[in-house]
């Protein structure tokens, strides 16, 4: 497994495998509901990053909610609690801060509502 999802289990409590999703059905939400170009920055931080959206898309299933609430209902149901969720989103910011640059996590967080309460 690589560096970054090692770095966001530890910051969770998770193990590898459960960061993994959860770092998917991220990746896969900003996808779906931020702007393109600054969550394209943050996905490449991610090695695998569209990869991992892959895998997210294909356990989500068909009958997802929408925004933030529809993400934590993917989160809860992968195991996640609150604060992990929060520990997890903190996390991933994080890294795509060192790597895409503040900028870029910036306006994905303005441009998405509730956001700002998991990073």
């Amino acid at each position: 497994m690589n560096e970054i999802i090692t770095r966001v289990a530890a910051a969770a409590g998770l193990d590898d495998a459960v960061a993994t999703k959860a770092v998917g059905f991220i990746l896969n939400f900003l996808k779906k509901e931020g702007p393109a170009d600054s969550v394209g920055q943050m996905v490449a931080a991610f090695p695998n990053g569209e990869e991992l959206i892959a895998q997210a898309q294909a356990s989500a299933g068909m009958f997802t909610m929408p925004g933030v609430m529809g993400l934590g209902t993917q989160l809860m149901g992968a195991g996640l609690s609150m604060p992990q969720m929060q520990a997890v989103g903190k996390e991933m910011f994080a890294v795509a801060a060192e790597q895409a640059g503040p900028e870029a996590v910036g306006k994905i967080v303005s441009a998405i509502p509730g956001l700002g309460q998991f990073v």
